[in-house]
């Protein structure tokens, strides 16, 4: 264990090599001083090196029997929940190692010097030594419980990252049923209403769009142009239905083109903007899409229908939801002047959440 890096690490939570090596020797000094009244200072050099040198032995002695069993107490109860149990089973290890290594130390001198080495005021000294290995431990617990701690925080963020991850995709894969429910009321009309060449048309500017939806279904924030073009693309195929009485003004300057969105949500705006209000010649739609304050703001007139669609109900919510899990940047959505207004987010990476930045987009 004590030349074992990753075993000092796991159980102890950093390379302690070098702190044993500086801990002991500053110890020896401590010991020496409070055991022998600091051997330089008073004895001839030799006399002074050996009372010393056991000062390094019982330092070393005590620091090495208790460290292991602070990695015994460890192994045994290594959760958050038993910090108590172990922390008062280290306390009386302290003592009770102390002691037994300056009774057996001193009995062991006393056979190879020959004399006493227990003098009277050695007991009231012994307390010291416990205090000083008290704080020694203390150094360990510390970093182990900030290591631990830190480990933990980390596992919490990574799951709470699972958990926004999962509702995302849960989201996400609603967004998709939801264009392909509205893509076939509006082959259903256009069958209804025009030739079979333009339901063919229709048809194959679909697959377009769905493959567009594969390409970018496993990400969770696209590029603004990346949405642009799939709207763009969206809207010339309705406007395969409606010509000209499907009108689109967009302004999107090219430097928020970058800039990140939720997917499919400009175009689900334009969908519903499509789905639930008159576009005739009499009336047609107009629809504004502009870059206002970070926003990408969609806006058209209110004309419902006097015949409503069925619908899935999951456009605006979906597209809110998905923002919330995100960032904190809400979307705005309002009516103003007889106009639906839709302000969608354009957000940067140092906006996302913290429990969503590590999540894949």
């Amino acid at each position: 264990m004590l030349f074992n890096k990753e075993k000092r690490i796991k159980y102890l939570g950093f390379n302690d090599l070098w702190f044993i090596v500086i801990g002991i020797i500053l110890l020896s000094f401590v010991t020496d001083y409070l055991f022998a009244s600091n051997s330089f200072a008073r004895l001839p050099f030799l006399q002074a090196v050996i009372n010393w040198g056991i000062s390094v032995i019982f330092s070393t002695s005590n620091w090495i029997v208790m460290r292991l069993i602070l990695i015994g107490l460890r192994k045994r109860y290594p959760n958050l929940k038993d910090d108590a149990k172990r922390i008062a089973f280290l306390f009386l290890a302290i003592v009770s190692t102390v002691l037994i290594i300056d009774f057996a130390g001193s009995k062991i001198l006393q056979f190879l010097i020959g004399e006493s080495y227990n003098h009277p005021s050695r007991s009231k000294l012994v307390l010291p030594v416990i205090l000083i290995s008290i704080m020694t431990m203390a150094i360990y617990e510390a970093i182990y419980y900030y290591v631990r701690l830190k480990k933990s925080i980390r596992e919490e963020e990574q799951a709470k990252q699972a958990i926004v991850q999962a509702q995302l995709d849960a989201l996400r894969n609603q967004a998709q049923p939801h264009f392909f429910f509205n893509s076939l009321n509006t082959l259903r009309d256009i069958i209804d209403q025009n030739p079979k060449e333009d339901a063919k048309e229709f048809v194959d500017r679909l697959a377009d769009i769905y493959r567009f939806i594969l390409d970018s279904g496993n990400v969770n924030l696209i590029a603004l142009r990346e949405e642009l073009k799939f709207a763009r693309a969206y809207i010339h195929v309705q406007k395969e239905r409606f010509g000209e009485n499907l009108k689109l003004d967009w302004n999107v300057p090219a430097g928020v083109m970058d800039q990140l969105i939720v997917p499919m949500s400009l175009q689900l705006l334009l969908e519903n903007a499509i789905k639930h209000n008159v576009i005739s010649k009499a009336r047609p739609l107009a629809i504004h899409v502009h870059e206002e304050d970070g926003h990408l703001v969609v806006t058209n007139q209110i004309q419902l229908k006097s015949t409503k669609l069925p619908s899935t109900k999951l456009g605006l919510r979906n597209i809110r939801k998905r923002y919330a899990l995100i960032a904190d940047n809400p979307v705005r959505i309002q009516k103003e002047d007889n106009k639906f207004v839709v302000a969608l987010p354009l957000l940067k990476a140092k906006d996302q959440k913290k429990s969503y930045a590590g999540t894949d987009y």
